[in-house]
Formats: C-alpha cells, structure tokens, sequence
C-alpha cells in the first residue's frame, strides 16, 4: 500500500479534494518528534533580512496527509508573483532529518558514589550522537471575474497554477470548477487575502509523471520568494479542521531566534528531573506536558521547543544537519559541504527555531506573523532522569544520600504531576513498581556509617 505525505493539512495552506472528495552533557535516550501528534502539519522556513527591502523567504511544507493522491490539491497564500525557478520540491528524509534534530528529548545521567565525590549531576556519557508559462490577462467568463490565471507549471510531480483575483466569488467559482471542492467559509478567508494584494499558489498531482518518476509518495513541496511578509498563513488549514491541529515550523535564519509578533512565544518548560519510568513512555508523557502548557495558554500561545546555532548540539537526537541539506531547505546564503570543509567551517551561520502551536480558528484568527531577533540563546526541551548510585556507600555522605532520596523521588513526582495534571498517588505507585520508594531504603537495614559506629 502506498503511503502519500506532504503538504495536506498543513497550517500554511488549505488542502481541498479534487474530484469527489546551557551546555548539556548526558545520554540522549528517547525524542518526541513530530510523528507524536496527529493532525500534524510541518513547516520549514527559511529566511534571510539582506537589507531594509530585501528579504528573501522559503517555505517548504510537509504535513500528515495520507490518501489517493488524485484527491490532493492545496492553496497557500503568497506575497508575490511566483516564478517557475522560485518552485521545488524537497526529499521528505531532509525535513525528518530537521524534524529529528531539534526534537525535544529524555536524557539520562547517573549518581556516581556518595562516598568517593560529593553527589553531582552523574559522569558524562557521550551523547549519542508548466512546461511554459500561461499568458497573463487571459480571458475569463464573468463567473470567475477578476480572476487571473498568472502561470501554469509542470513541477515534479504536481501541476502548479498562479492566480490573482479580486473579489472572492470568481475565484471560488474558478476553483469550484476546475475540480475543487471548498469548505464552508473559504470566500470569507479567501477575500481576506485578495484585500492584502496576495496571489494564490495551487498544486495538484499529476498522476502521470508521478507514475513515471517513480515515486510512490507526494514530496514536500518548496516556494522561494522576496517579501517584507514574514509569515505563515495558517486561517485557510483551520476552514478543513476538524478540531484543533498542530503546526510545527522549524525557522532557520542566520541572524537569530524567532518568534511570534501576534501571539505570546512561550517556551515550554526544560530541564525538569522526571521519575525513570517515564523512559518507557515518554511519548505519553511529552503530549501531556504538551496538551497541559497549552490549555494554561488557553491555546493562545506558541511554544518554542528548540533554538539552537546549527554548528553544535548537546545532546544531539540526531547527527547535524549537512549544509547541503540546509541549502535545499532554503538556507542559500551559506556555502556547500565541500566550500565549508575547504575553508574549514561548518553551518554556523544558520540558527534553528522550533515553534509548535495548537491552534483552531477561534483561538488563532490571524495568521502567524514572525520576528527575527538577535537572541542566540540555546534552548531545548530537555527532560532529566537521574538514576540513584546502586552500591554500598560506606560512610556518613552515604548515609545522608540514601535519606534524601525519598524527597528527591517525591519532588519528581510532584513535577511529574504539575507538568502534565497526572494524579500524584497513580504516578507514586508506578515509582514504586520501579524502584522508585518514598520511604528510606539502603542497600543494608541499617546505615552503614552508623552500623560501624554500633560495631
């Protein structure tokens, strides 16, 4: 069975059916990547400010979309006049690649002995590392007035049309028409973005050439343009939703962090130390945490998950990105893998940020509007488990390790519980299961510092 992703649901575009239908030293061990969430559409932007009036834009867009290809289409709002050098497509792997590298991530340290050291964080572990285009202008029957079809092109494996309107009923009944079946409330959405001067980008699968190249899936699909807009439209994906959707947009840019101007950048809490058995399901554990920080934001808020230099990581969930793989992401004002190696650089020109937003159309009525800021702050959601020193300890710091491991225990179940609205007694029984008690317990009955001094 063949499995078709990319650019449906995404927040940045509308799909529509044709036809029918700190320096961190520890051992990275579990990541909560995109696939955690359904409904999930992803985002790669790219964006470079070359000056006052010149900035150049990518956006590539993937999301959560399985089905008949011949059902798939997408509308995205642009700025600009699309050319056919400006359109591409891009290998899924690179986007899973990004996706996998700024993950949030469980990472795990270990106690070393009381009695040779006083306690620390652990020993350091390594981390794991159209053939031509359409005349403009052309004529149109007066159900689609003011609608102009600006270019057609052939790209890979999609059909790609430009238009321009100027009244939101002739360009629903062009799409109406040539096959696309428009929610309820596309014209309002749509005359929005007539009023700001934007055109429309709108892709469909050619069968045919998807046949003959080969593929068995729908590629993401990439626009470059020049615009002082920097945005994601995400109104026109919530006219498909069926409750809410996750967005995740991962912003590269050469400068710094990035973040929402029109709605509250919050960034998630990091650093907490969790009970071990969330190991086993830290996926469980990270949409809670997830779901709980979004309704304290009354879904109102987005949420940075990652903001890093791309030049280093730790820990790193995956091995860094290759320049060749940001330049394809859109990243084009750094140099080739080989130009790099040669002068002896790596991608350090290029900060990533990972923004996640859950959103709806009543929470988020205006599209994501974007910043670049001078901030080059490391952040990563990052969650700790600290395993305890198993072996005797033989002395007084022995001793008074072993008595504050209950009310160590019990601290990460009350942050286990605040984090994602757990009940505390439920995530106390499973400590125990674990090894995890809330009562004294040393390797002998008594201590051994005090067991010498009855001797």
């Amino acid at each position: 069975m063949l499995k078709y992703v990319t650019g449906s649901a995404l927040a940045a575009m509308m799909l529509l059916t044709a036809g029918n239908a700190q320096a961190f030293c520890g051992f990275y061990v579990a990541q909560a990547d995109a696939k955690l969430f359904n409904k999930a559409s992803k985002v790669v932007v790219a964006y470079q400010n070359k000056g006052l009036n010149d900035h150049d834009t990518a956006i590539t867009m993937a999301s959560d979309y399985q089905g008949d290809p011949r059902e798939f289409a997408v509308v995205v709002p642009v700025p600009t006049f699309i050319e056919r050098k400006q359109i591409g497509v891009v290998e899924i792997a690179t986007i899973d690649h990004l996706d996998a590298y700024t993950a949030p991530r469980l990472v795990e340290y270990r106690d070393g002995d009381p009695c040779y050291k006083p306690p620390d964080r652990g020993y350091p572990i390594t981390a794991m590392s159209a053939p031509a285009m359409a005349k403009a202008g052309m004529a149109m029957p007066d159900r689609y007035r003011g609608v102009t079809v600006e270019a057609r092109y052939d790209v890979a494996e999609y059909d790609v049309s430009i238009l321009s309107a100027k009244e939101s009923d002739g360009l629903s009944n062009w799409l109406t028409d040539n096959g696309y079946k428009l929610p309820d409330g596309a014209p309002a959405v749509l005359g929005s973005y007539i009023k700001q001067g934007m055109r429309f980008f709108i892709a469909k699968v050619n069968l045919d050439r998807m046949k003959d190249m080969g593929h068995g899936f729908l590629r993401p699909l990439q626009v470059r343009y020049h615009s002082l807009k920097f945005m994601i439209p995400i109104r026109l994906g919530t006219l498909n939703a069926n409750g809410p959707q996750d967005l995740i947009a991962y912003i590269l840019s050469p400068r710094g962090r990035v973040e929402a101007t029109n709605y509250q950048t919050v960034a998630l809490p990091t650093g907490s130390n969790v009970p071990l058995y969330v190991k086993q399901d830290f996926g469980a554990f990270y949409k809670a945490m997830f779901e709980r920080a979004v309704a304290r934001k009354d879904m109102k808020a987005v949420f940075l998950e990652y903001g890093w230099d791309m030049a280093w990581c730790d820990p790193c969930a995956a091995d860094p990105l290759k320049n060749s793989e940001l330049v394809e992401l859109g990243a084009r004002w750094i140099e080739s893998d080989d130009a790099a190696v040669f002068k002896g650089r790596g991608p350090g020109s290029v900060y990533v940020t990972r923004l996640h937003a859950r959103y709806d159309a009543q929470h988020f009525p205006e599209d994501l509007m974007l910043q670049e800021t001078p901030n080059r702050e490391n952040f990563q959601g990052r969650y700790v488990l600290n395993h305890p020193w198993q072996g005797q300890a033989d002395c007084e710091a022995g001793d008074r390790y072993y008595d504050s491991l209950p009310d160590r225990f019990s601290r990460e179940a009350e942050t286990l519980a605040d984090l994602t609205g757990w009940d505390k007694a439920a995530i106390g029984a499973r400590m125990e299961e674990t090894g995890q008690s809330f009562t004294s317990k040393r390797p002998s009955g008594l201590g051994t510092f005090f067991k010498r001094l009855i001797e």
